[in-house]
């Protein structure tokens, strides 16, 4: 049980801190809206299919159900996923990660204002580094950092992802993780298709070899494997174990980026990112007090 402990988490560290490098390649040729589209619409799919297979009793899907999907799916994979994807154009895979990397902060934040969660000094402490190294990770330039612009999309992505994530846990979405995630998929899916269509973005896509292989590990690797691992690990393990994944996937983009996307680390990098990750542990591990975490299982495709 151990070693299948280990490899769960070993996989959702790669796995979802590779994806920041996947989607880097997957831009480069397909249009931001649409790559999201096409990932989140097929892996809602099989996993809506698989969950169908395997469920006893079919009751039938109402449409408060539906309309919840739209707004748990709008604000992670049309919000979230797409803004990551757009901003990935100018920003590295890396600072991309270490921006969406900021997520748990949002959620002790967000969790305190709207749901009166109580902040101890830990958190408040990982609060402070953390936003130091939000701070860092912006540069005008654009050459140690990403631009102003560009960073304030990904960072309300990470709102979006949050907001989304707090509504699913008073939402009437299914009691099953699974099918409320696939239904959050393809309703997101069909929110960033709507959105490419406006964009004129169907015009532009040109699918390489590179792209496609890309969407696919999107698609395989990173949403249903990687999900498969994180839900597994949810019922197996504390999920303060489990949430050690959000200061584990930036330093493996970081690295990935440099090693296959010849992304420079220069020492503003670095020292945002070690605020970042510091942070973010002293707000996962804090006192053991009751936190938003479970509520990114629905999230699924995490990276």
């Amino acid at each position: 049980m151990r070693l299948k402990v280990w490899v769960a988490l070993a996989t959702i560290y790669v796995v979802w801190g590779s994806t920041f490098l996947a989607i880097a390649v997957v831009v480069r040729d397909l249009p931001p809206f649409l790559a999201m589209s096409i990932r989140h619409v097929a892996a809602g799919v099989l996993v809506f299919g698989w969950v169908q297979l395997r469920r006893r009793e079919h009751e039938p899907l109402r449409w408060p159900q539906w309309r919840a999907a739209f707004v748990f799916g709008g604000g992670l994979f049309l919000v979230g996923h797409g803004g990551l994807a757009w901003a990935q154009q100018r920003v590295p895979s890396g600072i991309a990660a270490l921006l969406v990397g900021t997520i748990p902060l949002w959620f002790a934040l967000l969790a305190r204002i709207f749901l009166g969660e109580r902040l101890g000094g830990r958190a408040l402490i990982g609060l402070f580094l953390g936003f130091v190294g939000l701070f860092l990770l912006v540069d005008p330039s654009g050459e140690e950092g990403a631009e102003p612009i560009w960073a304030l999309v990904i960072v309300v992505g990470a709102l979006g992802w949050v907001a989304g994530s707090l509504y699913s846990q008073r939402s009437p979405l299914p009691k099953d993780t699974l099918l409320g995630a696939a239904m959050g998929m393809l309703a997101g899916g069909t929110l960033l298709l709507a959105a490419s269509a406006l964009r004129g973005e169907l015009n532009d896509a040109r699918l390489t070899t590179d792209a496609a292989l890309a969407t696919v590990y999107l698609i395989v690797v990173g949403s249903l494997i990687g999900f498969s691992a994180y839900v597994w690990l949810l019922k197996t393990v504390p999920a303060s174990t489990v949430s050690t994944y959000a200061y584990v996937n930036p330093v493996i983009a970081v690295a990935l980026g440099w090693a296959f996307n010849e992304e420079v680390i220069t020492y503003r990098t670095f020292l945002a990112g070690a605020a970042i990750v510091v942070g973010v542990a002293l707000m996962v591990s804090r006192s053991r007090e009751k936190q938003p975490e479970p509520a990114s299982a629905l999230s699924c495709a995490r990276g």
